[in-house]
């Protein structure tokens, strides 16, 4: 497939590919990501048309957590909708996310990865925000470069209409939003072939509406409650499967090979480092550089985070590997370690593997390099 190259940032890219399978989008800017907003809301006074043949509904609101409100009702009215946030702005949002993801519904936030304001106030980037929603239900997918924003941001919106999850899909705020590369862009077309219409139509029969009602919004006791809590699990259960899925049809149109754990460096690494986002390229260049010097080491980039899937894991690391150094992007004070580094334990112990040794560090907070 012959693409066009274009000079752009990841906010532009996201918001590119978020264009083509939205009909409405709830907004409220927040540095760094404000750009994908804008540039939606200028695309779509200049009328151009999403894969369904229309120009996206922009709805300004006036707060964050008012944009999470409109994209929680438009969904449930039937319409695809998406926001982009960040940092402080998604926090705002997270009541809404919980009820987006317990009903089931196809939303898409796009997240320019920030800072949380702790003991001071800091704008630039790491996964604090993001890593703040792990609860709430959402998938949680991770680019690293503004190509990967592009190829890699339809399997949010794709995966997310087929699987019945929203998603959160998320890059280094500032590192990847603003940062401007030469990337091959997608075609709108083929972004259309990729879209499963019935799955959108099934969506949308769900919607609420008189002539064909549905319950929404109800209240349980402890008697049921517990169970339909329960009742999700086969949804997160087969959405690994639905996104390589959609990799998988990527892979074959543009020729790339990505999955929701990529591995990068010896086939024989006795080390590897476990990492997502920006920082990944980086990691390509010391492995590069450490590998053609006789050492033995390499890189598990992390695509899809939520749901976490151990066997997808396990099976992106060499047999050879003995030591493992997960990277985390947050700081979670008191716990015995964050978020990433948690879960690297945790699949090796499911896994049979707890002989190998791991080790958790923090990197970047706020970026700093």
């Amino acid at each position: 497939m012959a693409r066009k190259f274009k000079s752009m940032d990841g906010n532009e890219a996201a918001a590119y590919v978020s264009y083509a399978f939205t009909e409405v989008a709830g907004i409220y800017p927040i540095t760094p990501s404000s750009p994908m907003a804008d540039h939606v809301d200028q695309w779509a006074a200049q009328g151009m048309k999403n894969v369904f043949g229309t120009p996206v509904k922009v709805v300004e609101m006036e707060s964050e957590a008012g944009a999470a409100g409109t994209v929680h009702g438009s969904l449930g009215a039937g319409a695809l909708t998406t926001t982009y946030t960040a940092s402080q702005g998604l926090l705002l949002m997270i009541p809404n996310m919980y009820k987006i993801a317990g009903e089931g519904l196809p939303g898409v936030f796009h997240v320019s990865a920030r800072t949380v304001a702790s003991h001071a106030l800091n704008i630039f980037g790491d996964h604090s925000d993001v890593m703040a929603c792990r609860q709430t239900g959402f998938a949680m997918l991770a680019e690293g470069n503004v190509q990967e924003v592009m190829d890699l941001a339809p399997v949010a919106h794709l995966a997310a209409i087929e699987g019945k999850v929203p998603f959160l899909n998320f890059f280094d705020g500032f590192r990847t939003s603003h940062e401007i590369q030469k990337v091959a862009v997608w075609d709108f077309d083929d972004l259309k072939e990729m879209l499963d219409m019935d799955a959108v139509q099934a969506f949308r029969d769900h919607a609420l509406n008189p002539e064909h009602p549905h319950a929404r919004g109800s209240h349980e006791n402890g008697d049921i409650f517990f169970q339909h809590r329960e009742a999700c699990n086969k949804a997160y259960d087969a959405l690994p499967a639905v996104v390589q899925s959609y990799m998988d049809k990527i892979n074959e149109k543009l020729g790339t090979s990505y999955h929701l754990f990529d591995y990068y460096g010896a086939d024989d690494a006795d080390r590897v480092v476990v990492c997502m986002g920006s920082f990944c390229d980086t990691l390509e260049e010391v492995i590069d550089y450490l590998n053609a010097h006789g050492e033995k080491v390499g890189l598990v980039k992390v695509r899809l985070y939520r749901p976490w899937s151990v066997e997808d894991f396990v099976a992106a690391l060499p047999a050879t590997v003995k030591k493992i150094a997960v990277l985390d992007r947050t700081k979670e004070p008191g716990s015995i370690g964050e978020p990433l580094y948690q879960d690297v334990i945790t699949a090796l112990y499911e896994a049979g593997k707890s002989e190998i040794t791991v080790v958790g560090g923090r990197y970047g907070l706020c970026y700093k390099d």
